[in-house]
């Protein structure tokens, strides 16, 4: 339940996020109900495929190891063409909701296709070896929605 709970709070802070970013878009149930809201619909309207990955530090972890998950996650970027973008970010709520999560990395893709080509990319997996032994926990979610306005 507190999983839950974690999951409906950040899919509501980043479609607040991404909704405040768009100019003129409305976010109400009205303009969310659109005839065909399969994903090659929700791409032909300008939207992304986000995956957001959350993790969670075993207690052991060093800060060069967590540095080198850093580095190594900012990296596939480069490494893996599928990926339009990539950010991420350290917690810094004051809410006390984080339940250990400490790092939060936002991906984009254009597709499913695109996603699904990054998941067992050879990169991806040489990234898990770095991860894995200071991995206590990780959630992720993936959701569609309109592309973030860029910061000119």
């Amino acid at each position: 339940m507190k999983t839950l709970s974690l999951i409906v709070a950040l899919v509501a802070v980043a479609s607040a996020v991404f909704a405040a970013q768009q100019p003129g878009t409305s976010r109400d149930s009205a303009s969310d109900a659109a005839p065909d809201a399969s994903p090659a619909a929700a791409a032909s309207r300008g939207n992304k495929l986000f995956h957001v990955v959350s993790l969670k530090f075993k207690p052991s972890a060093t800060k060069a190891q967590i540095k080198a998950v850093e580095d190594a996650f900012v990296g596939l970027k480069e490494k893996i063409p599928a990926i339009e973008s990539l950010t991420w970010g350290t917690n810094v709520s004051p809410e006390k909701h984080d339940k250990g999560f400490t790092h939060c990395f936002v991906l984009a893709f254009a597709t499913e296709k695109d996603r699904d080509a990054y998941l067992p990319h050879p990169d991806h997996k040489k990234f898990g070896g770095v991860l894995g032994p200071v991995l206590e926990d990780v959630f992720v979610i993936d959701f569609w929605g309109p592309a973030l306005a860029s910061n000119k």
